[in-house]
């Protein structure tokens, strides 16, 4: 099921990805930053690592690996990735997240 319409207006991010790789959705605070992912080709994310981070899968679902152990997320699971942890993963294209981060600016608001 896509996002409702009205999150059509929320700010989309600037993430390392084209918006025709993956489309974002943000709603932020001075304390965190929860994103909305609508991932529309298969993504892998290269291991790196930042602040607290905590998930849950939507739909589809989501290979991730934390310090070299792999995990997969289906509709409904959630995650946690402790601040420092290196992780990566690979996403099938039609999967969405909700991710959010410890930091709130994790991610810049892109332009409009």
């Amino acid at each position: 099921m896509p996002f409702p319409p009205f999150f059509d207006s929320l700010p989309e991010l600037d993430v390392p990805f084209d918006s025709s790789v993956v489309t974002t959705r943000a709603i932020g605070s001075p304390e965190a930053l929860a994103v909305f992912f609508d991932i529309h080709q298969d993504t892998t994310l290269d291991p790196h690592s930042h602040g607290d981070q905590w998930g849950t899968v939507i739909r589809g679902e989501l290979h991730l690996t934390m310090d070299g152990e792999a995990h997969t997320y289906r509709p409904g699971e959630s995650y946690f990735i402790p601040a420092g942890t290196v992780h990566g993963a690979t996403i099938p294209a039609g999967t969405q997240i909700l991710d959010v981060f410890a930091e709130a600016d994790r991610y810049p608001v892109k332009s409009r």
